[in-house]
């Protein structure tokens, strides 16, 4: 029985709003989903994402137009609503003619989602309820991301398969990938199958050949079991903290202890409360590309989602998504498909 028909039908929508053969979407990761990852997934048929993270807008722009000499396929960019200058950043996508833009960690301003529709930019953002889901297409929004908290790095509350369960049947009017703890062929199946119109994978993708991750933190991957990629954990709530999925280490511990020392200072009157708030967020920002660049597995922070138990070897992204897809059919060919 020939299962590929079927499964093309499940993520065409996905794959014709991304401009791809493959409705797969790299997760944006800081410091790696840089030019060469995001090129390789693109030349591969899936859609690559660059990770703007805390870049200044001229530095996004030579980013592009280097990913551009690696790739003629479409990528997007990964912006942080949060960026002091990301008005700025959003022109630079713009003027760079940046097919997708993903809005993450928060609602998009609608001046920033203006400009890059006026500018022919589609413009995806991250929907962790229903409500907001509705809230985020009465704003324009072209297609939603869900991500559940089996993700590495900055996470929500709720579970991949519970987002899915809630927004999925509701969500109809655009397209909706979904993320978070996906490691298989078979899972990527399950979520089409439940409406997703396509998928988002981080983690699977650390350990690519093309990546440039540190082999140190490749390793730290291959080695990883689903259990050990654990959240951070929140003090105090006058210093409110979004869990971070990573695998635990001594920067783990030491980003407790940041906490507590931090908290320490602002009660004794040494620091204000926004310095305090911005000292304990920029713990993780230098922690990651220590262990990223330069291999600091101990210190450093290893970001990564659930998933890390499924990737047990260094591959090539082409290699990894061949068996993704094989996964899903071959989990098709065991049942009698739809007539």
């Amino acid at each position: 029985m020939n299962s590929k028909p079927y499964f093309q039908h499940l993520w065409q929508r996905g794959c014709d709003y991304l401009g791809a053969p493959k409705a797969i979407m790299g997760g944006a990761m800081t410091w790696v989903s840089e030019r060469h990852l995001v090129s390789a997934l693109s030349n591969a048929g899936a859609f690559g994402v660059l990770a703007c993270g805390a870049m200044k807008p001229d530095m996004l722009r030579a980013e592009i137009q280097e990913t551009k000499k690696l790739t003629q396929k479409p990528f997007g960019v990964n912006l942080i609503v949060m960026h002091p200058e990301l008005e700025a950043l959003a022109q630079v996508c713009v003027d760079e003619k940046v097919p997708h833009v993903v809005l993450a960690g928060g609602l998009p301003p609608a001046a920033v989602v203006s400009k890059l529709k006026a500018g022919g930019t589609k413009v995806m953002a991250f929907a962790p309820a229903l409500v907001i889901a509705k809230k985020l297409l009465r704003s324009n929004i072209d297609a939603l991301v869900i991500e559940g908290s089996e993700a590495g790095g900055h996470i929500g509350p709720v579970s991949t398969f519970v987002l899915a369960q809630e927004i999925l049947p509701e969500i109809k009017d655009v397209p909706v990938f979904a993320a978070g703890g996906i490691g298989r062929g078979e899972g990527i199946l399950a979520l089409l199958e439940m409406g997703a119109a396509g998928v988002q994978l981080g983690t699977r993708f650390v350990c690519a050949k093309e990546c440039i991750a540190h082999a140190k933190f490749k390793q730290a991957f291959i080695r990883g079991a689903a259990r050990d990629a654990q959240p951070s954990v929140q003090l105090d709530p006058r210093f409110p903290v979004i869990p971070v999925r990573a695998l635990m280490n001594n920067g783990t511990r030491h980003f407790t202890e940041k906490q507590r020392e931090v908290m320490s200072r602002f009660e004794t009157g040494a620091v204000e409360q926004k310095a305090a708030q911005l000292e304990i967020e920029h713990f993780w920002a230098g922690a990651l590309r220590r262990a990223v660049m330069e291999g600091d597995v101990a210190e450093g922070s290893l970001m990564a989602g659930q998933s890390v138990g499924m990737v047990d070897k260094e591959q090539p992204v082409t290699v990894i998504l061949d068996e993704l897809i094989g996964q899903a059919l071959a989990a098709l060919e065991k049942r009698n498909l739809p007539k």
